[in-house]
């Protein structure tokens, strides 16, 4: 079993992130400058590995939005997603329990595609399409005719590690790539990030590491959505490439 990380090894089974790194760039785990970079250094690294990786971990629902007659957008907070994977209209109108009513999946279209199609509430109906009009403002067509509840299907971004949140999925399941990460970031602190330096290839090395294992967890990610060699969850096989009649 993977022996993972928190943030300074108080959780049983786990060890601790701050040690492992000070040791593997050879400064005190005390050292004030290294607690001031510590925040910055885990932001680089989780959201690194946040936007390289599509995380199923990390995708959520939220049916608290509905639409408003006869008004084509609405607006999410951008707290809420990072991106927005599927938008679900329930109905019948007044159900806020999407469990409880009929979800109606809306395709995904372009802004102009439904500015063109959809001008104006004269054809107002249940929604069929949607688009991204910016980063927090959806755009519906045809325009609502009711107050129907959405359910909004994405991703966020988790609280990153930290003494108060002590685990997260990236420290528990990936901390090998979190570590590899990490050490890209510190070898800017620790002045080995040019060729001019003592250490040219310590940021190098680190940048190809991460790599080497960033391709596995692509790999592992794709598996557990069923997007691997022919949309199954197995290991892509190098020997059985031709498909099965």
């Amino acid at each position: 079993m993977t022996t993972g990380l928190s943030y300074d090894g108080s959780v049983n089974g786990t060890n601790s992130y701050i040690q492992q790194i000070a040791t593997l760039a050879v400064v005190d785990v005390s050292d004030p400058n290294y607690l001031i970079i510590l925040p910055q250094m885990l932001t680089y690294a989780e959201n690194r590995m946040y936007r390289d990786l599509d995380f199923l971990s990390t995708v959520t629902t939220n049916s608290s939005y509905t639409t408003t007659s006869s008004v084509p957008t609405v607006a999410v907070s951008v707290s809420d997603f990072v991106t927005l994977q599927q938008v679900n209209v329930i109905t019948p109108v007044g159900q806020n329990v999407p469990n409880n009513g009929t979800r109606n999946p809306l395709l995904p279209a372009t802004k102009e595609f439904l500015n063109l199609v959809y001008p104006s509430s004269s054809s107002a109906a249940l929604p069929v399409y949607f688009a991204m009009l910016n980063q927090n403002t959806i755009i519906l067509g045809p325009w609502p005719n009711a107050t129907y509840t959405l359910e909004l299907v994405g991703t966020y971004r988790p609280d990153s590690l930290s003494a108060t949140n002590t685990t997260t999925f990236i420290s528990l399941y990936l901390p090998d790539l979190l570590i590899m990460a990490s050490m890209i970031y510190a070898s800017g602190y620790q002045r080995n990030f040019g060729r001019a330096n003592d250490d040219p290839q310590m940021a190098v090395t680190y940048e190809s590491q991460y790599k080497a294992l960033l391709q596995s967890a692509m790999v592992e990610e794709a598996r557990k959505k069923f997007q691997s060699s022919a949309w199954a969850s197995m290991s892509p096989a190098t020997v059985a490439s031709p498909t099965r009649g």
